[in-house]
């Protein structure tokens, strides 16, 4: 669980432990690897909404309000 109410997908990554680095969350998204909600996800810069859930590898992580 994200506790926050302005994020970026990248940074959501990262703050998960996903990602170490906004490089490696850079590749994940561009690789395919990320959905948001469901459906595949390309942008590293979306912005995330509480109630939003992330699948990265079987493991989701939903975006939380603060």
């Amino acid at each position: 669980m994200i506790s926050t109410m302005d994020i970026t997908l990248g940074e959501a990554l990262k703050l998960a432990g996903v990602a170490a680095t906004g490089g490696q969350a850079k590749w994940l998204v561009q690789g395919g690897l990320v959905a948001v909600n469901g459906e595949l996800e390309l942008r590293r810069g979306r912005r995330m909404q509480p109630g939003d859930r992330i699948a990265v590898r079987g493991r989701e992580y939903r975006i939380v309000a603060r």
